[in-house]
Order: structure tokens, then sequence, then C-alpha cells
């Protein structure tokens, strides 16, 4: 007889879920393993928003298993440790992000890249080791391996760090992956959204000279002003955009929506690469301008764990922040209808510790 989610496991646990793909989220009981010898197990006090768990919550990339507890932006404290693990102890401020799991033996592990594992388990929605289901942190506690929970600066604030644990990684990795990460390469960001500004704020700390290109005219003050963007392209002004052809060395397109790469391609110098971060549909490639320029498109997605603890010291020691919106948990769901209308700046944080009532 199948056991339900609130009794598979011995830890009471309690979060929102999306039962069907209309996305819509509701008070959920379920339960967490025990903590086991290298696992920690912490109280959830904030949990990032990302347009991935809109995806999720609606079953948009096909692999969704219900019910499905969002949340791979997770901060908190350690409430318990296993018996071998060596990283942390009760009371240790610590993050998980998209991965709770991995192979631990391929090659891809074996570089500290098991975002690449083929064998990865992300924060919700996947089958953990033991076949169960994993839940993520729209929750109030969580239970992970201690290799896939990060150190957390002192220094950097539990709730507006939180997104860094996503947003912060799938921008950071190919910055440093690919060498755009040093002083005067000339990088273009596609998108001012929540990973777009955080390219923007690394890209700086890095010594960057940061074009934007955005459709929205309206975010070009925003950008220059308070991001200390150093040029402001509207990607529909075919003047501007024309006079600005194969003048980056790489160009980071956070963007999610259907839009075009050609005229994105035509303003990389020669060898330069235009590199997705965004889960865009069906998208045409421009064959010829990356033929006569040795252009390069190219995926990314997220960071191994070393990267992950990597960039979480680099932003707090470049006070590197996340400019974010603090919700309750139950608004989540009118924050989901603004996250699809772009109607945020730039991402929403859920105050768990201090919204989620058990029920």
């Amino acid at each position: 007889m199948a056991t339900s989610p609130e009794t598979e496991h011995p830890l009471k646990a309690f979060g929102w879920a999306a039962k069907d793909t209309s996305g819509i989220l509701f008070p959920f009981k379920f339960s967490r393993r025990v903590t086991g010898e290298h696992d920690v197990q912490l109280k959830i006090l904030f949990c990032g928003v990302c347009h991935s768990d809109l995806h999720m919550a609606k079953n948009e990339l096909g692999f969704t298993q219900y019910p499905m507890v969002p949340g791979h932006e997770i901060v908190g404290i350690v409430t318990e440790v296993g018996s071998k693990v060596k990283k942390f102890k009760v009371g240790d401020k610590v993050g998980v992000g998209c991965l709770v799991g991995s192979c631990r033996q391929c090659n891809m592990c074996d570089r500290d890249l098991e975002n690449y594992c083929a064998k990865q388990i992300l924060t919700y929605s996947m089958p953990y080791y033991d076949g169960t289901i994993t839940y993520g942190g729209y929750s109030d506690i969580i239970v992970a391996d201690e290799h896939f929970v990060v150190r957390w600066p002192d220094n950097l604030p539990l709730d507006i760090g939180a997104p860094l644990l996503c947003a912060g990684i799938t921008t950071y990795s190919p910055l440093k992956h690919f060498g755009l990460d040093k002083p005067g390469v000339k990088l273009g960001i596609v998108g001012l959204g929540g990973l777009g500004h955080l390219a923007v704020k690394f890209a700086k700390a890095f010594g960057c000279t940061v074009t934007v290109i955005s459709t929205s005219v309206g975010k070009k003050k925003e950008a220059l002003e308070n991001l200390g963007v150093d040029e402001f392209l509207v990607s529909h002004d075919q003047e501007k955009m024309q006079a600005a052809a194969g003048t980056l060395d790489g160009i980071i397109d956070t963007v999610s929506a259907t839009h075009s790469l050609f005229p994105l391609v035509s303003l990389l110098k020669p060898e330069g690469q235009l590199i997705l971060v965004g889960l865009p549909q069906n998208l045409e490639v421009p064959i010829f301008p990356l033929l006569i320029g040795r252009r390069a498109i190219i995926g990314s997605a997220i960071g191994g764990l070393k990267e992950t603890q990597d960039m979480i010291d680099f932003a707090a020691k470049h006070g590197i922040l996340p400019e974010v919106e603090m919700i309750p948990m139950d608004y989540v769901n009118t924050a989901m209808q603004r996250l699809l209308k772009s109607d945020v700046k730039y991402r929403f944080v859920i105050d768990i510790a201090n919204s989620l009532k058990r029920e």
C-alpha cells in the first residue's frame, strides 16, 4: 500500500504545494526523512521565488511530480547534524540551492560540476536515492546531505541574499567559466530582471564594461544610475544596435521569453560567445553570423557546489546582494501572477519563519 507524503518519513513538515498544472499553491502537510549520518537538518527562514518554480508548478518543463513543493533558494539555521557531518554544527547559517544529490562518481562530479551530472537530483520534484520525491523550500524544514549545503557568511544577510543560490550562481558561473570575469572585458547582458540585475552586479565587481540590452526603455535610468551600467541598448532600436555591432566580448542572455538571437550575435566580436541562461522555447539559431565570425551560442545552468560556495563568498566580500521584495507565504500565488508579468523588482523572497503557519 502506497504511503502518503505526510507519512512516508518520520519528520512532520509543512509547506505550500502545487497539486496540478494550474500551478496554484495550497497549504500542504508532508514529511522529511530523519537526519542521516551525513545529513544536515535546518529550519528554513527564507526562500527565494525563482521563475523555475513557476515553470515547474505548471509542469511546463514536462517532469513535475505532484504534489510539488517549490523553492531552491533556501536559507536557514542548522538544527541537527548527522554523526559523520564535518562541515557544519547546530546553529550555523547555511543555504541549500538547486541540487540535493548527484552520483558523486562521474567525471562531472569529480570536477565539482554536480550540476551537469546525469544523475543529479534537484531540490524538488525528483526521486531521491530512496525513491521518495524531493520537496523544496516553501516549507518549514529540510534535510540535505552536507555536500549539498553551503556555508553562509556572517556578513551576508540571509533574507536578501537567498536568491544568490540560484539567480546568483546562474550568472556567476558562466562569467567565471568563459573568462568574462576580468577587468576590461566588454560584456553584454540581455534582460534586466532577477538574473540580469545580478549579472550586472557580478560583472561590475569583476571590472567589466557592461552593456545592458533590453526591450524596455523604461529600465534605462535604473540601469545607468542605480546599477552602474556603462551602456544601455534598446533591442528594437536598429540604428543603435547596428552601431554597436562587433563590440562585445561576450553576452549573458537571461531572457526566458522567445526572442531573436540574430541581433545579439551581431553584437559580438569575432570569437565572441552568446551564453544562454534563461529558458526560452523554440529559438531560431542564426547560422550565418556564427560562421563568419567563429562565434558561439552556448548554454549554462547553475553551478557546482564548490563554485556556489565561491560565489557566496565573493558576494559577501564585495557586498553583492539581490534587490528583493519580501512577501509572506500566503501571498505566493499573487507573487506568481506578478512574476508572470515581470512585475517584480527584482526577486521575491518568502519570509518563511514569520509567515508559514502550520495547519
